[in-house]
């Protein structure tokens, strides 16, 4: 079906977000919360829109909103400008001091002096958009979580202890929008939610790839026993020498 997105005819498959339409047809549209790895949260609403359908307009979430019929969608109307420009200014009031937010209200043109007026914690970093707990939870470990309510909700682990369920495997930080996970690998050794795992070295280049917890997970749930221990670089050159003896072995 056609659908209309600032004027532009899209072309669009029922059950389609409308995020997933615009981003196809080079339209912009802002997000925090969204990563095209896990299904949309809706968390953040900076991807608003408007969308009209026969005469009447309403407000959406773009990333979660599925297109049902022939519709036109306005991304950036004065309306839109100015909820995206509140959205940012609330959340950074909540991290004032992350780069992030700092490019995207410079974007909008959020005024410090409206940021200001709030009780800040300059340390902050996460805007609780649940992106981290959600990949976690899709790899399998859960060993993350939203936690609490209101002013003292939070991303932690289980009574903020060293969780047992942690692989040190990255995906929460990978997933991050604003890098509020921290995350250090040194000395043989990856940090990350108050818990050391000893990385694994490349047994071709002698890179450190993974910790050895999150090889272990990724094998014994595929049910394949791990042979070599390959970082993806050398996986590939590995996997490029195979195809090439076997078409030297077909040429014969």
């Amino acid at each position: 079906m056609k659908i209309i997105i600032d004027g532009k005819a899209c072309e669009a498959e029922h059950g389609e977000y409308i995020l997933q339409v615009a981003r196809r047809n080079n339209i912009y549209i802002p997000t925090l919360c969204h990563s095209d790895a896990l299904a949309g949260l809706g968390s953040c609403r900076l991807c608003v829109v408007e969308v009209i359908d026969r005469g009447r307009a309403k407000v959406v979430t773009s990333c979660i909103f599925p297109i049902t019929g022939e519709v036109e969608v306005v991304t950036n109307s004065k309306k839109i400008r100015e909820m995206r420009k509140d959205i940012i200014m609330l959340l950074q009031a909540r991290c004032p001091e992350n780069e992030e937010l700092k490019k995207m209200a410079a974007e909008f043109g959020v005024e410090e002096e409206r940021v200001n007026r709030f009780k800040l914690d300059r340390s902050e970093n996460c805007v609780l958009c649940g992106l981290c707990a959600r990949a976690c939870e899709e790899m399998g470990t859960g060993a993350i979580s939203t936690v609490d309510r209101g002013i003292f909700k939070k991303v932690s682990t289980p009574f903020e202890d060293p969780s047992p369920e942690c692989i040190g495997c990255a995906a929460c930080v990978n997933v991050c929008p604003t890098n509020a996970i921290k995350m250090v690998d040194k000395d043989g050794e990856r940090e990350i939610w108050g818990k050391k795992l000893k990385l694994q070295a490349c047994e071709s280049c002698g890179k450190e790839f993974a910790t050895v917890d999150h090889l272990r997970f990724a094998f014994k749930r595929s049910g394949v026993e791990m042979e070599k221990a390959l970082c993806e670089d050398c996986k590939r050159k590995a996997s490029l020498e195979n195809i090439k003896n076997i078409f030297e072995g077909l040429e014969l």
